[in-house]
C-alpha cells in the first residue's frame, strides 16, 4: 500500500493508501533543521516555520487560513533538529486543494520585511511561553548539556538573543539556500491514490517557478561525511557528570539525568525502544513502579530517547518535592545500573515487546501518524518498514540486547539538569 515517486529534480513523493477513508493528512518535509544553521543564520530555521504562513506571491495570510478553514481542514507545520514539516489534515476531495497551498507556501514564501518584524515579537512570546514551563526548560538544557558545542545542542526554536538578532537577508538566504527541490520530500497518507498525488504535486510544481532539471537527484539522507557540515563531537570533560543547575521559584524540582546515546539508523535502536519500555515507558515501567508506586516520590517519573545522524541522547525524568531530588535522582540511576548489571527477565521482555507492538499498531490508526511515518522513513532511517517487519524487529530483540545497551548507556558519563529553587551552585550527586 506504500509506493515512492522520484519527480523531476529530486522532489520524491510517498504516499499509503489507507482504504475506506475518506480523509488525507498531507506534508511537505523539508530536510533542514536548527542544526543546520550558520553563524548569522541561528533561529533561521523556526522563524521561516512562522514565515511561509505569512503569505506568498499568489496568496495572503488570509488566503492560506481560510482555504482550509472553508472545507473544515486542519493545516500547522512543526520544526526539528534536522528537518521542517509543513502538513494538512483534509478531506479526500480537498486534497489537490491542500497540495497547491502547502506547494505555494514552501515554493513561493513572500518573506516580507514588516511579516519578519511582527513575527519576531509572536515568536519571542513563544520563547517565553516555553521558558514559563520547568519541564521544558529542564529537557532544553539537558540536551545542551551532554551535546556541549554540537550543532544539535542547540534550542531548535533558538534563544530570544538569536532571534532578536537575525534580520530578514539572513533569513531569506536560509531559505533560498535550502527550500529546493532534491532537498523536498511530500508524503501522504489516506484515502489517495499515488499517481493522482504525484500528478498534482507535479502541476504544483510547475506553477511554482523552482528549477526542476530531470537529472537532478534528490539529497539522501544526511551525509554525516560532509566537510562542509559543522560537526563537533558532543562535550565529554572527564568529570564524573556534568551538571546544570537553573534556579526557579517553583513547587517541584524537575530533573533529567542521562548521557549520550544511539544515533537514528543505529541498529539497536530496536533494543532501545525495548530498553525504554522496560525503564520507564509505562505504567508496569520499572522507574514507575520504583519510584512512584511503592515510595510515592513522583507523579511522572519517565525514560527516553533521542536519535539523530551523527548523535543522540538518552534520559530519565522526574518531577518531584525539592526536598526529595537527590534520593530520586539515586534510584533513577541505580534502576539503570542494575538493568545494566542484571539484565530483564523474560517475563518482563515479553510484555515490553508487546507493549511496543500494540502501541506501534494503535497509533498508526490516523492518517497523520502514518503520513509522518513516511516522511522520518524517507529522511531518517533511509528504509521504510511495513507494519509485519516492524512487528519482527520489536519482537526479534533479546534480552542480552537489552542488557548490553544498558550497560553500554551506564557506562557512559553522566550529565544531570535540574530546575527548581536551588543556588546554582548547589551540588547534586550522580550514584
Amino acid at each position: 500500500m506504500v509506493r515512492r515517486t522520484v519527480l523531476p529534480g529530486g522532489v520524491r513523493v510517498l504516499s499509503e493508501a489507507m482504504p475506506g477513508l475518506r480523509s488525507a493528512t498531507i506534508g511537505f518535509w523539508v530536510g533542514v533543521g536548527s542544526r543546520d544553521e550558520t553563524t548569522g543564520h541561528h533561529g533561521s530555521t523556526h522563524f521561516l516555520e512562522h514565515l511561509l504562513f505569512k503569505g506568498t506571491t499568489r496568496r495572503s495570510a488570509m488566503d492560506i487560513a481560510t482555504a482550509f478553514d472553508r472545507v473544515g481542514g486542519e493545516s500547522n507545520a512543526v520544526t526539528g533538529k534536522e528537518h521542517t514539516c509543513y502538513y494538512a489534515r483534509v478531506l479526500d476531495e480537498d486534497l489537490p486543494m491542500a497540495v497547491d497551498v502547502l506547494c505555494d507556501m514552501v515554493t513561493g514564501a513572500r518573506l516580507d520585511a514588516g511579516d519578519v518584524e511582527n513575527e519576531r515579537g509572536v515568536i519571542l512570546e513563544e520563547l517565553a511561553m516555553n521558558d514559563d514551563d520547568p519541564a521544558d526548560v529542564v529537557h532544553e538544557r539537558f540536551a545542551e548539556l551532554v551535546l556541549g558545542q554540537h550543532p544539535l545542542g542547540r534550542p531548535i526554536g533558538g534563544t530570544p538573543e538569536t532571534i532578536r538578532a537575525v534580520g530578514r537577508d539572513s533569513i531569506a538566504a536560509h531559505y533560498a539556500e535550502h527550500y529546493q527541490a532534491p532537498g523536498l520530500v511530500v508524503t501522504v497518507a489516506g484515502g489517495v491514490d499515488h499517481d493522482r498525488v504525484c500528478e498534482l504535486v507535479s502541476e504544483s510544481l510547475a506553477r511554482s517557478g523552482w528549477k526542476l532539471d530531470a537529472d537532478h537527484a534528490p539529497y539522501g539522507r544526511r551525509d554525516v561525511s560532509d566537510p562542509e557540515r559543522e560537526e563537533v563531537s558532543p562535550a565529554e570533560d572527564g568529570t564524573p557528570h556534568r551538571l546544570v543547575v537553573v534556579n526557579r521559584s517553583t513547587e517541584q524540582a524537575n530533573v533529567v539525568v542521562g548521557t549520550t546515546s544511539l544515533v537514528a539508523t543505529d541498529p539497536r535502536r530496536y533494543a532501545m525502544s525495548v530498553l525504554n519500555a522496560v525503564l520507564g515507558g509505562g505504567m508496569s515501567s520499572r522507574l514507575f513502579q520504583e519510584i512512584r508506586e511503592q515510595r510515592g516520590l513522583a507523579y511522572s517519573v519517565y525514560s527516553f530517547a533521542s536519535g539523530y545522524s551523527d548523535s543522540g541522547y538518552f534520559g530519565l525524568y522526574a518531577g518531584c518535592t525539592p526536598a526529595r531530588v537527590d534520593e530520586v535522582i539515586a534510584l533513577m540511576v541505580a534502576e539503570l545500573r542494575r538493568l545494566a548489571a542484571d539484565g530483564v527477565p523474560e517475563e518482563e521482555l515479553h510484555r515490553a515487546h508487546g507493549q511496543l507492538a500494540g502501541g506501534l499498531v494503535l497509533g498508526l490508526e490516523d492518517t497523520g501518524s502514518r503520513m509522518s511515518r513516511l516522511g522520518k522513513a524517507e529522511l531518517v532511517h533511509g528504509e521504510y518498514l511495513g507494519m509485519d517487519k516492524a512487528l519482527d524487529r520489536i519482537r526479534s530483540v533479546t534480552a542480552e540486547e537489552v542488557r548490553a545497551l544498558a550497560a553500554d548507556l551506564a557506562s557512559r558519563p553522566l550529565s544531570l539538569a535540574v530546575v527548581g529553587p536551588f543556588d546554582e551552585d548547589r551540588p547534586f550527586r550522580v550514584s
